[in-house]
């Protein structure tokens, strides 16, 4: 099962959960991801140990998306 979770103050909350195989659940995430997006988050999926990349749609076959507020400064 697929997550899409939200680092927040409580540490994270599971945003949606999905598998490839079942369409409602992944076009329900894709609108979560999409409601968060428009929030202000980004989203962020592993490509490896210690190295991820921004995505702007959901990733169906990635197993964690991760959603953050950006980092204030720089």
């Amino acid at each position: 099962m697929s997550k899409l979770i939200r680092m927040d103050h409580t540490g994270h909350s599971t945003v949606a959960e999905w598998t490839a195989a079942d369409p409602a659940a992944v076009e329900a995430a894709v609108r979560a991801l999409r409601e968060e997006l428009d929030r202000g988050y980004l989203a962020m999926v592993s490509t490896g140990p210690g190295h991820a990349e921004q995505v702007h749609e959901l990733p169906v076959d990635a197993d964690l998306v991760i959603l953050r507020l950006p980092i204030a400064g720089g």
